[in-house]
């Protein structure tokens, strides 16, 4: 049937009543229509009330935060009546459209149902254009951007006083302003600078001081064909900053004046169609908040308030939720992260700190600060290795920019203090144990001590989990089991899921499970954390297998794991583990990891960990735990030493002196390693965690330093150079501890190896002789060949070519002993080098072909491109710059293929200096400076200052003053790093250039390189 009844308030569809939809309209004057009607609102007070309400849809709003917003200066007597007042006028002005305003202590809340409120539109729609524009789809991304700024009416609220609405409005206007700048970036991209002068004209007129807006006007002059107006309103805006701030323009317009004086080629209109950009490195850590939260309604109201209060304010906005373990200060603290996520588009950042942690020690300030700062975008080897640095390269990263940071499971002040931003536009949550009094009067903190909750909240917890039916259908048993739980929230989600899982038992079936004093105590037990009860009402429903693999997984100390793991600590097949797995899962005692790799990983709450680990020290003996973790150990070895010798190349098969491997099955192997450095990435800090646990052990300690050999393949490959010394510091004392001479002498060669990465060769040197001393105690030719190819390396860096050819020579003797063709690609290689360095072109060239051909038999993509790149260099001797730079093109597709970031700058070094000797200084020039941006992200001094020096050679064929400052600034480098050889070639070329009245010719400069 069809029509309305109730003078149209209510619409029947089928019999069915239907609440009217409500849109409320903010981004403007406060208007609210209910179908398309506009609804009177009332007085000045209850419009602020409604304000404020909807300021915060979905959350509670306490009478006294009303109270302040609608009396500033001081509210009277019958404020708290006067609000009730204005609430039920507001009921009754929306009596159609269902129960909008319910009451919560300690105070009210607005529910936005499936209505519509125009600033969470507007966030909605930013939130998705900002998505559509770092996907590269930028015309679908304008679009958005234009839907989101049609939703404005004039100014935010305009109409609506008072402090507290005002902030609020002011905040919107900004983001607003940002949106604007953002969606004409954006359309400059897109080519439609034309159209846009008039609107960005009338933005900078209205706001003179907008940096960014005045940016875009002057590009959009500039691509007009309008260089003089460009000019002239970088002019004005410098004075107008001047005049009113007393400050000089930032670097966005500086940097783009300079441009436009120089008419630089940057400024060129891009194409109509641009090929999508990159997606800007906007970290989104955290992790999603509990799917049965509930309660905690005082707690975030008052973080809301905080926010609201103090955010863009000094001092920085911080709050300090600490309470009991199993209390939940991290539910609260995630509940509220995502609720408010949108109000910090740069980024949210979550750590786990393990402060109060059974198994590992509180992470480091300065480990914390490493992964942020790769987090935020800088690259790992733009990180300072002094932690006073990295905190302060964090404090710099962050100035200005809007990032929700959450702390998680702090011990200490000390711990977070180098943690925290400088600028009051981040905000701050940390969780602990304790309040940290150190954080009082340095900084204005929020501190929310977390109880046990309510017991409504209680029985509402225990509805999310098991059924609201199901915990409605006895209310008196429901009351007792929260109080046996004793209300901490970890153990009702324990004892709600264990329900859940058993839809045959009754809430009065676990009652009587728990009100066993004895049971309730071992299982519940209030003094031990609160969860020991509820992991073992899990635990001992497993089956018996499930429960082995629990209890041998609670032995190792790793963050994640994948399922072949399970496989090898219980001795099974890998899919048998991964089922035990998955009913660990379904227990709750696993989650599955956000980890990416080749296969699901899987860690464990510290907690469970714990009660896992309780677990098989009292069920396993010593021998079994040990034999389990050996096997574990020995999978990893296996894995890791197949990826190692699948990115090295080659058979040759490494000894581990006391342990060995325990192989997989093929087929897991290949599945893994279908990408060796991916399997190597997804394990990294696995691989860290198995080396600590293993170097602490004598029993173990080998397979620490088998595993920091192998993993050195993914250390140096994606600079994780300080994973990289841990482990092998780690491993060396445990070897030297244990008399294990093999593993002593490989972690020092290791020590050794990672100074030579670094350029540090003087401290390699001795490294090296004593790892060299130590294999030949053990007779181990492998490791000493390795050994003297890096004392060449070194020889060569200080000019002594005679050792380092005898050294080379007996590495390459050594490899093909053992068979390592791989390694004997590399000693032909470096012979070859040598040669080259000699003056010997033909032999030279000829140990090049040799180590290609070597390279190739052995599968070493990156010994072929290593050889080549030598090739390339011995034809530049020759006089063959046409051949060289063929070579160089081919290392350039290698080591683009590979990921070799280091490997693709030598290549372009190469291809550089092939250029200039053929007088293509043009050419020359753009290659080395793309080379130059690679090193300095390598931080490869040396190769740097090659090609400094190329860039000089080029600018001398070119002609002119600079040449000279290149290559003074090159021969600094090398004169610091003890490399003569170069030093004195750039003493001559500087002679040769400084004495020219104008260009060089090429070959002057190549018989200077070649002298």
């Amino acid at each position: 049937m069809g029509g309305c009844v109730g003078g149209g308030r209510t619409r029947i569809h089928g019999g069915i009543a239907t609440v009217r939809e409500v849109v409320f309209r903010l981004l403007g004057p406060l208007d609210v229509h209910i179908d398309g009607t506009s609804v009177h609102l009332g007085g000045a007070r209850q419009r602020t009330v409604l304000t404020m309400l909807l300021l915060a849809p979905g959350r509670i709003v306490s009478v006294d935060s009303l109270i302040d917003a609608v009396w500033p200066a001081g509210a009277p007597t019958t404020a708290r009546n006067q609000i009730a007042i204005c609430v039920a006028g507001l009921r009754k002005a929306f009596k159609d459209a269902g129960s909008l305003i319910s009451t919560a202590h300690p105070g009210y809340v607005l529910h936005p149902l499936e209505h519509r409120i125009d600033a969470a539109a507007f966030d909605e729609a930013v939130r998705q254009a900002r998505e559509l524009a770092r996907s590269g789809k930028n015309p679908e991304a304008c679009d958005a951007y234009a839907e989101a700024l049609s939703l404005w009416r004039g100014r935010a609220l305009e109409g609506v006083t008072g402090p507290r609405v005002e902030q609020e409005a002011a905040r919107l206007e900004e983001l607003r302003l940002d949106v604007h700048e953002e969606y004409a970036g954006l359309r400059l991209q897109l080519g439609r600078h034309r159209v846009l002068i008039p609107e960005l004209h009338a933005l900078v007129k209205e706001h003179p001081l907008r940096e960014q807006a005045r940016a875009h006007l002057m590009l959009a002059h500039y691509r007009s064909g309008r260089r003089a107006d460009a000019l002239a309103l970088y002019r004005e805006g410098r004075r107008l900053l001047s005049e009113e701030l007393g400050i000089e323009p930032g670097p966005v317009l500086q940097s783009l004046h300079d441009l436009v004086l120089s008419d630089s080629p940057e400024l060129t209109q891009p194409p109509a169609d641009p090929a999508p950009a990159p997606a800007p490195h906007i970290a989104a850590q955290l992790p999603a908040a509990s799917a049965s939260f509930t309660g905690r309604a005082q707690e975030l109201s008052a973080l809301d308030r905080m926010l609201d209060e103090r955010l863009g304010q000094s001092p920085l906005t911080m709050a300090a939720i600490s309470g009991i373990g199993g209390v939940g200060k991290t539910a609260l603290a995630l509940q509220w992260a995502n609720q408010i996520a949108a109000r910090f588009p740069d980024g949210q950042l979550y750590t786990d700190l393990r402060g109060y942690d059974e198994t590992y020690e509180p992470v480091a300030p300065a480990i914390t600060l490493d992964r942020f700062l790769r987090d935020l975008g800088v690259p790992a080897p733009q990180i300072p290795a002094d932690p006073g640095d990295r905190a302060a390269l964090y404090r710099s990263v962050l100035g200005g920019k809007r990032v929700l940071i959450v702390l998680d499971n702090a011990r200490s002040f000390r711990q977070i203090r180098p943690l925290l931003p400088g600028n009051g536009r981040c905000c701050v949550v940390i969780t602990g144990r304790d309040l940290m009094d150190d954080l009082i009067g340095d900084y204005a903190v929020l501190r929310i001590a977390l109880n046990t909750m309510t017991g409504q909240e209680a029985t509402v917890l225990l509805a999310e989990v098991a059924g609201a039916d199901r915990i409605a259908a006895n209310p008196a048993a429901t009351e007792r089991l929260g109080e046996l739980c004793d209300r901490l929230p970890l153990a009702l989600r324990i004892a709600g899921a264990r329900l859940a899982a058993k839809p045959h038992w009754s809430v009065r079936n676990l009652v009587t499970r728990l009100e066993n004093q004895r049971r309730r105590l071992d299982e519940l037990s209030p003094g031990e954390g609160g969860v020991r009860a509820g992991f073992r009402l899990s635990y001992r429903d497993l089956s018996p297998a499930a429960r082995q693999l629990y209890r041998r997984l609670g032995l190792l100390n790793v963050s994640d794991f994948a399922a072949w793991v399970g496989a090898a600590l219980i001795d099974a097949e890998p899919v048998d583990a991964e089922d035990l797995i998955e009913q660990l899962v379904d227990a709750q005692l696993l989650e599955v990891s956000a980890a990416a790799g080749p296969a699901p990983r899987y860690r464990f709450q510290d907690l469970l960990r714990l009660f896992a680990w309780e677990r098989a020290q009292a069920e396993d003996d010593e021998d079994e735990r040990m034999a389990a973790l050996e096997r574990a150990y020995g999978g990893w070895l296996h894995l890791a030493d197949a990826a190692r010798e699948r990115t090295y190349g080659g058979s040759h098969a490494v000894t581990y002196g006391r342990v060995s491997q325990v192989p997989l099955p093929a087929d897991l192997v290949d599945e893994l390693l279908a990408d060796p450095m991916d399997w190597f990435e997804s394990e990294r800090a696995a691989l860290v965690d198995v080396v600590t646990q293993a170097a602490a052990c004598d029993g173990s300690a080998g397979y620490a330093w088998g595993l920091t050999l192998n993993s050195t393949t993914l250390f140096e490959a994606h600079n994780y150079l300080e994973d990289w010394r841990t482990c092998a510091e780690q491993a060396l004392a445990a070897a030297a501890r244990t008399g294990d001479t093999l593993g002593e002498a490989s972690m020092t060669r290791s020590l050794a190896t990672l100074a030579i990465y670094q350029r540090r060769y003087p401290q390699a040197r001795p490294l090296l002789l004593r790892s060299l001393t130590l294999f030949d105690t053990v007779g181990e030719v492998h490791g000493r060949a390795v050994t003297l190819r890096n004392l060449a390396l070194c020889a060569r860096f200080s000019g002594d070519l005679d050792e380092a050819t005898r050294d080379a020579r007996e590495a390459l003797e050594g490899f093909r002993a053992v068979g390592d063709t791989a390694g004997e690609s590399h000693a032909l290689g470096l012979l070859a080098q040598l040669e080259l360095e000699r003056g010997n072109l033909s032999e030279g060239i000829a140990l090049c072909d040799e180590a290609i051909a070597k390279s190739r038999a052995a599968g070493s993509v990156r010994g072929e491109t290593q050889n080549t790149y030598r090739l390339a260099e011995a034809l530049l001797r020759l006089g063959d710059p046409e051949g060289a730079e063929r070579n160089c093109l081919t290392v350039l597709e290698l080591t683009r293929e590979d990921g070799d970031r280091l490997g693709e700058a030598h290549a372009l070094r190469g291809i550089g200096e092939a250029r200039w000797r053929r007088g293509d200084w043009p050419g020359a020039e753009t290659v080395l400076l793309e080379a130059l941006g690679l090193a300095e992200e390598v931080s490869d001094r040396f190769l740097r200052a090659r090609i400094e020096s190329d860039l000089g050679f080029a600018l001398a064929v070119r002609g002119g003053p600079e040449a000279a400052l290149r290559l003074g600034s090159a021969r600094a480098v090398f004169d610091e790093l003890r490399a003569p050889v170069w030093r004195d070639r750039l003493d001559r070329a500087l002679l040769v250039v400084t004495a020219a009245a104008g260009p060089v010719a090429p070959p002057d400069l190549v018989r200077v390189l070649e002298s």
